[in-house]
């Protein structure tokens, strides 16, 4: 079957799936880590593979940027092609001190001042969590690779460009939040409203307090510790 945005059949997609915001970046890990790939969707270069990995199942795809995006794209994975779990890998500005460029983050939850949830099905919450067997699967698989996490909230907002970016640091101390993404809260809300599974594992970009910043290029192939945690849940 096919969707608007989505040109496969549902043997085409793994159970698993592995959502990098930028296709590229879907296609590097799928050029750099998996075994017979096959391409499932190119639609509006929102390019999805599934392949092996160490001869177990697996499949990734783009999300696009912002909410609506993978709003689209993690529903209808939920809704239509059988998808049971969607791990977000993407970056993150710190808003700690404590946080260093390509540190690795575990969204424990995701604050959000979107009213996404709301307008999908009158949800309030305006923080949501991930799901916590694939949380504690993730934290398992990083301790064995040796690879640190720092687990928290995290806020997904809807502005990239804000006029007054210090409001979004006092906000970040008053809840306690780790660093700020795009995407995650709207993932979350779409698992508990299809009944299925989701995590977030990120990587520090930037940082709000130091104004350190990576290059594109090293957000798109540089990002390696949270893609080879998040590898090992192929089944």
């Amino acid at each position: 079957m096919s969707t608007p945005h989505i040109k496969a059949e549902k043997k085409d997609i793994a159970k698993t799936v592995l959502m990098p915001g930028d296709p590229l970046r879907a296609k590097y890990i799928a050029d750099t880590f998996l075994d017979n790939v096959t391409q499932f969707n190119e639609v509006r270069n929102m390019f999805g593979y599934t392949g092996y990995y160490n001869g177990r199942k697996i499949s990734v795809m783009g999300s696009g940027m912002g909410q609506p995006s993978i709003g689209i794209y993690s529903y209808e994975l939920f809704k239509f092609f059988d998808v049971e779990n969607i791990v977000r890998i993407g970056s993150c500005g710190a808003y700690s001190k404590d946080l260093k460029l390509y540190d690795t983050i575990l969204a424990s939850e995701a604050f959000s001042e979107s009213t996404y949830a709301y307008v999908q099905n009158k949800e309030k919450r305006d923080t949501l969590p991930a799901s916590r067997d694939l949380n504690n699967k993730l934290v398992s698989i990083a301790k064995d690779l040796d690879i640190p996490l720092n687990i928290g909230i995290v806020h997904s907002s809807d502005v990239f460009y804000r006029e007054n970016p210090d409001d979004a640091i006092k906000q970040a101390k008053e809840k306690d939040l780790l660093g700020v993404e795009m995407e995650s809260y709207a993932l979350f809300h779409n698992a508990n409203v299809t009944d299925k599974k989701a995590a977030c594992l990120l990587t520090v970009s930037d940082s709000l307090v130091t104004s350190e910043s990576t290059t594109p290029e090293e957000r798109q192939t540089a990002f390696t510790n949270m893609m080879k945690i998040a590898l090992e849940l192929a089944e």
